[in-house]
Parts: C-alpha cells; sequence; structure tokens
C-alpha cells in the first residue's frame, strides 16, 4: 500500500526500467574496464586513484540496485504469478538471501502500538510553579515525549481482535447490519454480557469522553487485580485491555485527526490538572490509582454539576470503576468474566474508531510505518464489515 500511495512501484518494475538498469551496469563495467587498458601514465596518481573509487561504487551502486530490484515484493509477487515449480524455488533462494542489514526490506509495518497513559503523564507533571521556567527550557515537551512509549503487538492482542471482528462479521449479511456494527462502541459487549443497563451510561456519551472514562477505570481496576491470582486467559485479556487502553488515548493526543470530531485533548488536559493535584508527592502508579479513588470518592458526583467549566472526566472515571468492581460482588462474576467483558469493549471502540477515521488519515499514516487502527480497519474491509465494502 505504501509503494502504491507514495512510489511508482509500476514504473519501476516495468521492462523497460530493468532493462535500463542492466545498460547502466554493463556501461560501468566497460568504462572501468576501458579505463584499466588506457595509459594512465599522463595522469597524476591522486586523478587516477579518484577516477578508480568512483568506477568501482558506480559498479557497485548499480549492483546494489539490481540486488534490491530482484529480491523486491513487487518481484516475489510476479514471479509466484508464473505458478512454476522451477519459478516458485528461485522465489524461495532468493528470500533465503536476504540480508536484512545490508539489504532492507520495503518498509512495513513495525508491529508496535503506541502508547500514551493519563496517569503516568500526570506523575510526570511539573509543579505549577516556576513554570515559565520550565517551559523556556523545553522540560515539559521532553517530558511528554517520556509519557509515549511503544509496544510489541503481542499475538494474544491480534488473536483477540481476529476473533472478535470474524464473530461480527456473521451478523453483518449486508450494508444495514454492518452500519450498526460500525457505530457499535461497546453496546453489543455489553448486551451480551446483560450488564447494558448498569453501564450504559458510560458508552453514550461523547466518543472522548467514553475513551478517558474507560481508560482511567481501565488503569483502577488494572491495578487493583495486579496481585490477584489469575488464570492465563485473564491475564491476556487485562494485559490486552491496557494496550488497547493506553493505544486509544495515544490516538487522541497525539492523533486526534484519527478520531471522530470531539475536545478530547481538552478533557485530558483539564483532567491531567486535575489528577496532578490529588497525586501531589506520589510517585508511585498504584499509590496514585489509591489516591485517586479515595480523594474522588469525597466529591460531588459530576452529573450533578454539568455546568462546571471543567472537561476533568475523574470522577465519572472513578464512579465506572467502582461499577466494574462491583460485578463480582453484586452480580457474582469471577475476575476473568469482568476482564474478558472489558477487552471486548475497548475492541469494540477500536473498531468504532477505525470506521470513523476518514481514509485519508490511514493513508497518510502510512508515510510514518503505519498504525494498528489502520490494520483493523483493513481487516474490518476484508470481513465485510465497513460501510465503504458496501458503498464501492
Amino acid at each position: 500500500m505504501y509503494d502504491i500511495f507514495y512510489t511508482k512501484p509500476m514504473k519501476a518494475y516495468d521492462k523497460s526500467n530493468v532493462l535500463l538498469r542492466f545498460i547502466c551496469l554493463f556501461s560501468a563495467i566497460s568504462t572501468f574496464i576501458g579505463f584499466m587498458i588506457i595509459d594512465k601514465h599522463e595522469y597524476s596518481t591522486t586523478d587516477v586513484i579518484i577516477t578508480w573509487l568512483l568506477l568501482v561504487g558506480a559498479i557497485v551502486l548499480e549492483i546494489y540496485s539490481i540486488i534490491l530490484l530482484c529480491s523486491s515484493d513487487w518481484t516475489m509477487i510476479w514471479l509466484n504469478k508464473q505458478g512454476k515449480t522451477r519459478v516458485t524455488l528461485i522465489c524461495k533462494a532468493i528470500s533465503s538471501c536476504r540480508l536484512p542489514y545490508l539489504f532492507p526490506a520495503n518498509k512495513r509495518w513495525s508491529d508496535s502500538m503506541a502508547r500514551y497513559n493519563l496517569i503516568s503523564h500526570s506523575l510526570k507533571n511539573l509543579p505549577i510553579k516556576f513554570s515559565e521556567v520550565w517551559k523556556f527550557f523545553c522540560i515539559p515537551r521532553m517530558l511528554d515525549e517520556c509519557s509515549s512509549k511503544n509496544s510489541d503487538v503481542p499475538k494474544y492482542l491480534k488473536k483477540l481482535i481476529f476473533e472478535q471482528l470474524q464473530k461480527k462479521s456473521r451478523h453483518a449479511p449486508g450494508i444495514k447490519e454492518a452500519k450498526e456494527l460500525c457505530a457499535d462502541r461497546g453496546k453489543r459487549t455489553l448486551e451480551e454480557m446483560k450488564c447494558f443497563c448498569t453501564l450504559r451510561w458510560s458508552i453514550e456519551g461523547e466518543f472522548d469522553a467514553c475513551i478517558l472514562l474507560w481508560h482511567v477505570a481501565t488503569d483502577l481496576c488494572y491495578y487493583s487485580d495486579l496481585n490477584k491470582k489469575s488464570s492465563p486467559t485473564e491475564n491476556s485479556n487485562r494485559e490486552a485491555s491496557k494496550l488497547v487502553s493506553d493505544y486509544m488515548v495515544y490516538l487522541l493526543v497525539k492523533r486526534p485527526f484519527m478520531l471522530p470530531n470531539g475536545i478530547g485533548q481538552i478533557r485530558f488536559q483539564h483532567s491531567c490538572d486535575e489528577a496532578t493535584k490529588i497525586f501531589q508527592s506520589v510517585k508511585d502508579r498504584i499509590q496514585a490509582c489509591k489516591r485517586l479513588v479515595l480523594q474522588v470518592n469525597l466529591e460531588i458526583p459530576p452529573l450533578k454539576v454539568k455546568g462546571d467549566r471543567s472537561k476533568s472526566v475523574l470522577s465519572e472515571a472513578c464512579r465506572l470503576a467502582k461499577s466494574l468492581q462491583s460485578l463480582e460482588t453484586e452480580e457474582e462474576w469471577n475476575c476473568e468474566k469482568k476482564w474478558e467483558m472489558m477487552s471486548h469493549v475497548w475492541v469494540e471502540m477500536l473498531c468504532y474508531a477505525a470506521c470513523h477515521c476518514p481514509r485519508n488519515e490511514h493513508a497518510k499514516e502510512l508515510t510514518q510505518g503505519g498504525e494498528l487502527l489502520t490494520h483493523v480497519w483493513l481487516l474490518m474491509a476484508h470481513f465485510g464489515i465497513t460501510e465503504h465494502v458496501y458503498q464501492d
């Protein structure tokens, strides 16, 4: 996809260009041989050495470009289409001979996902005192960059996303069903798990607010359950929820143009400002989560003060975390079922974001190595879940 959008693969790999490559190599070798034969006594030693270096360099570059051409993905695709045994063996031989450092492959997805965490960011926030001094030395920017990190996309997360999309595809035989699935951002999961009435309020607001609500609540539940004994399935669902949660906040803060329009960055900043005041003298995330629950629970529920200018979601997030934890006591859920539900809700939010991201933004991100969101969108298109499939 990167090649199609941002390079000229059809021109680079056509017959005339390949022929030109070999002509250039032949010309360079011919010049090298000609220079080797002629009498060079008339020229200074320095000029002769420089000429040798230039000719050898030209030959090496031409050979290198031909090897890259022969080992490229487009060449492999063309050879595979021939459907001949000898050609297949040639493909395998070329693939096995590829040296990743000497002949790197074309730009591919890094198989990683960026992460950004509200609580971690708030713990690293600088005191308001002397804020102008901090800004002068660009310290906030450096700390902001430290708050963002990359993680490899684990197999259990890929499996979770694939299985959920495969399951959704069975319920989307037409455009009407596809539109409904694209509009879901947790509703279907909550209905299936029979907790929609309890948690409905947390998924029906603006999308950026829902992301931050579930992000903080996921962190609170995550660190609360961290030391509990758990099964491998529960562990994978818990870690998957944490990864997607941090990734969605990364998109909200660093790639807002890939999400539906909203005031996500304002909400994030207001929530960080409130959290920074609460986390004074706290450096540990677990302690920060405990203090957050204790401090915010003393506040008036935000639903009663909607006229307030602050867009912080901390109070509602703590309320959501309390509702999620209460599922174990009131609904007699086990911890595994709770994290299964939370991971599925996060996958739905990820799919919602992928569907509502403009197609040109998906294409632009290919220049940066591509986003997990784009892979999810393409996988949804493959399963026939996106509206674009039916429109096109």
